[in-house]
């Protein structure tokens, strides 16, 4: 019997190389897309070592608003049954908004690398997605709940709306789609060199528990989702926020 295979996007860092590590080490093939081969090389490696299945993660250079280089997935995949897919990749892009062209731009850029690469993989993926079984999980963000973030906030809360109807049509085929919601989640590029001392701590005092986030925090709620005891839990939010912002 072959392993079960995951597909992540925005696999080579953070968060996304963290549920590429989880899958692997529970025993699945993983696809890791990004697009930067050398990132996603140096990730793949890595997370084979760690799980110790030379192989184990398998890298694909592709950006996913293009929808011909998304088919560099579907070949990757190679006819394989995908059992699980998380829709990673994103984050936010800064612009010019002084002109009427340059507010566009910056909005089309974020629901482009935020939404546009969910909804281009997940489609190119669906006829493969395990049935029954399937897993679809999106990864949002605390922008999404409380804003903050202009174009980045509302795209991401874009996912929420599309994982409610992705999971009403896959519902009947056993197939569940869920979001996960991060909030503030040190070692990660997110932030590059924008994030100062002041702003760390800033956002620590904002959680119940008195930490950030790291990047496993998340891989384990992925975890959890893709697992078989998660097989009566679809259309839902879950926040990893360490209670920054309460239950809705």
């Amino acid at each position: 019997m072959s392993a079960r295979l995951a597909v992540v996007s925005g696999g080579g860092t953070g968060i996304g190389a963290a549920i590429a590590g989880a899958f692997a080490s529970d025993g699945y093939d993983v696809v890791i897309v990004g697009r930067r081969a050398d990132v996603l090389d140096a990730a793949a490696a890595r997370v084979d070592v760690e799980c110790g299945r030379a192989g184990a993660v398998r890298a694909v250079a592709a950006d996913l608003t293009d929808p011909d280089q998304v088919d560099r997935v579907v070949a990757a995949v190679d006819g394989r049954t995908v059992d699980v897919v998380v829709n990673n990749a994103g984050g936010y892009l800064g612009g010019d908004t002084d002109t009427l062209a340059g507010a566009a731009a910056y909005w089309r850029a974020n629901l482009d690398a935020n939404v546009l690469t969910a909804v281009l993989l997940t489609e190119a993926l669906r006829p493969a997605l395990r049935r029954p079984g399937g897993r679809v999980i999106l990864v949002s963000s605390i922008a999404a709940l409380r804003g903050g973030a202009g174009p980045y906030s509302a795209a991401k809360a874009a996912l929420h709306g599309w994982a409610y109807d992705l999971a009403a049509q896959l519902g009947p085929e056993q197939i569940t789609v869920n979001v996960v919601s991060p909030g503030y989640v040190a070692d990660t590029e997110f932030f590059g060199d924008r994030m100062t001392p002041e702003g760390h701590a800033k956002r620590v005092a904002a959680t119940l528990v008195g930490r950030a986030g790291v990047p496993a925090d998340v891989a384990e709620a992925v975890r959890y989702l893709a697992s078989p005891a998660a097989g009566y839990v679809t259309g839902q939010v879950l926040g990893v926020n360490g209670g920054s912002v309460l239950g809705r």
